[in-house]
């Protein structure tokens, strides 16, 4: 079986104050939640204080980007040993903002998903299609190049590792929500993919989120898809009461 993760990006938001306040009113809701997994990536500069704070909960903290090198002269970078002794435990990689406004690519995903899995960090390699992909109907062959190269190389005992998180890119703050018939197709061509990439048994291993205007009132129809194994949220994750309500989804 595959455990379900709920996840929450909380971009480039909160202080330190909020962020600490949050923490302590998440810790109270989530209290006691079974037969899930949950996850907050903050911004990097709050990672050790929320593993400090969530360490009576079951909420673990993972990081929102990872550079490919254990070290060297790469100002402003963080690498993946670094997060890893802070305490977080898993990176997203290739979000859609980092592709578009930081030019990352699949070359860069595949390197940064190396220097995660070497590190013991559970990487989040996110794919997905853009609004004209999506209407010229190539959207699975955006997904399907995606993971091809950002997956490069992996091998198949480091392939239950990972996690895939589908966003469509004209989902993502814009209020609009693929239909669960839509994720779970996308899903399955997913699934298939890695099988084609890893074999069916180890395709079947690996947990595909659905990311994109993920809310309370959407999340328990998500869940119910035979492919989709959790939620990568973002806005939504920014308020405890309304994570809350994602992470006890009804399914």
């Amino acid at each position: 079986m595959r455990r379900p993760l709920i996840a929450g990006n909380w971009k480039m938001f909160k202080t330190a104050e909020e962020a600490h306040v949050y923490a302590e009113e998440l810790s109270r809701r989530v209290s006691g939640v079974e037969n899930r997994e949950i996850l907050v990536c903050p911004p990097s500069v709050y990672i050790h204080p929320l593993v400090r704070a969530f360490a009576d909960s079951p909420v673990m903290i993972g990081a929102q980007n990872v550079f490919w090198e254990d070290e060297g002269a790469y100002t402003g970078e963080v690498s993946a040993p670094m997060l890893r002794s802070l305490g977080a435990r898993f990176c997203l990689i290739g979000h859609s903002e980092r592709r578009q406004y930081f030019l990352e690519t699949d070359a860069t995903v595949n390197q940064r998903l190396k220097a995660s899995l070497k590190a013991g960090l559970t990487p989040i390699v996110c794919v997905g299609e853009t609004l004209k992909e999506r209407q010229d109907n190539t959207t699975i062959e955006r997904v399907s190049s995606q993971l091809t190269n950002g997956l490069k190389d992996v091998s198949t005992d480091d392939a239950s590792r990972i996690v895939i998180a589908y966003e469509p890119v004209w989902a993502i703050g814009t209020g609009k929500t693929a239909t669960p018939e839509i994720a779970q197709e996308v899903h399955g061509v997913i699934r298939s993919l890695l099988a084609g990439i890893f074999g069916a048994e180890r395709a079947g291993l690996i947990r595909i989120l659905y990311g994109g205007s993920v809310k309370p009132d959407n999340i328990d129809v998500l869940m119910a898809k035979e492919d989709i194994d959790g939620a990568l949220v973002g806005g939504a994750s920014l308020d405890a009461a309304s994570f809350e309500r994602i992470i006890r989804y009804r399914g």
